[in-house]
């Protein structure tokens, strides 16, 4: 995969001439969708748009691009145009890094950090979970010294101060997610539906239970998972339901919730490890405070009764005002069009700093030549 005789003045005119690939090592979730997954998807995409040669890569040859009779493939869940996106397989030797190209690693693939570390090309770590960090990654072993990723992308500020923590001497930078234009509000009332994510299905089955035990009043509520469906569809699920649950510790964006508000829908979520961004505010002293743009609660065990009351409030047509209020104001603040200019400053800033790199290396060896 390497090509050590390739010279410098090459490399220098590949990257400037915009002939660079951008490798983004994907797991295959085989039809099961995922935001993480749609989030890769959508970087590659807004680089092909902006000119670059972005590829999703993946480790076999039957990556899922298309669905059969055993489930949904990429088209099915994100629509045709992903699935027509550059796709490179490692098991097919499609992969051939040079100098001038960039390998964008998962945190949690640290096995395969180790296997990319000798690559002579440029490495980033995309970090969108840091609950994932160490998973993979063994005792005393760093991103930056041991596997030489000293760039990390992430999707938020709050990921970026922990992973500052743990890596200093790595540069981080936050490009958010972005909630595409179909999530929106249902142009119909909504309906007697909780539209549930949980990261375990086991808390939607026991959220469920609890509910219907304590309120068997409320037997005619339907709580629909909205767990494998395409994300088109997906979204018109969540735009007719009158209330959201999320619950998911992991979580270090938190997409659901934030589509459930563009959606207009209420959510109530338990509040992840990491306080997401959009949950939070802080005053003049740096005093931080939870956002009333949904209910959040500290453990699953009260989101059933929460549920119930919600549900007391829509009957009387008398839902907390400033929850509502709060939900309308945190709209717009994650479109496509900002991923998109936030897409284009980060990998053009790293595209920059790799020229720099390079164009000190080149007068280096004119200097020893001397």
């Amino acid at each position: 995969m390497e090509n050590k005789n390739v010279k410098l003045t090459e490399v220098l005119s590949d990257l400037k001439n915009n002939n660079a690939n951008f490798y983004f090592f994907t797991l295959d979730t085989k039809g099961n969708p995922t935001a993480g997954i749609a989030n890769i998807y959508e970087h590659v995409k807004v680089l092909t748009e902006l000119g670059y040669k972005a590829h999703i890569l993946h480790e076999k040859n039957d990556y899922k691009l298309h669905g059969d009779e055993n489930g949904m493939g990429v088209s099915d869940w994100l629509g045709l145009e992903y699935a027509n996106l550059s796709h490179v397989s490692v098991e097919a030797q499609q992969l051939s890094v040079r100098p001038s190209d960039f390998i964008i690693i998962p945190e949690v693939f640290a096995t395969v950090m180790e296997q990319v570390k000798t690559f002579p090309c440029k490495k980033i770590v995309l970090s969108q979970s840091p609950e994932y960090m160490f998973e993979l990654l063994p005792i005393g072993k760093r991103w930056t010294t041991d596997y030489g990723f000293y760039d990390v992308i992430t999707t938020s500020e709050t990921q970026a101060e922990h992973i500052g923590n743990h890596f200093p001497d790595a540069k981080t930078y936050v490009v958010p997610v972005s909630i595409p234009e179909y999530f929106k509000n249902s142009r119909k009332p909504k309906i007697p539906v909780v539209s549930v994510l949980c990261r375990n299905q086991s808390d939607t089955v026991k959220l469920t239970k609890s509910f219907y035990l304590q309120y068997p009043l409320y037997k005619w509520i339907t709580f629909k998972e909205l767990r494998g469906l395409p994300r088109e569809q997906f979204a018109e699920e969540l735009s007719k339901s009158f209330l959201a649950v999320w619950v998911d510790d992991l979580a270090g964006f938190g997409t659901f919730p934030v589509e459930a508000m563009e959606c207009e829908t209420p959510i109530i979520g338990k509040i992840p490890n990491i306080v997401p961004e959009w949950m939070k505010t802080a005053d003049e002293a740096g005093e931080v405070s939870l956002l009333n743009n949904g209910i959040w609660t500290n453990t699953t065990h009260n989101i059933p009764e929460l549920i119930g009351q919600y549900i007391k409030l829509w009957l009387e047509d008398n839902e907390p005002k400033e929850i509502l209020d709060e939900m309308v104001k945190s709209k717009g603040k994650y479109t496509e069009a900002k991923q998109k200019e936030k897409i284009e400053q980060v990998y053009g800033k790293l595209l920059s700093d790799r020229i720099n790199e390079i164009e000190t290396a080149v007068k280096q060896s004119e200097l020893q030549e001397i």
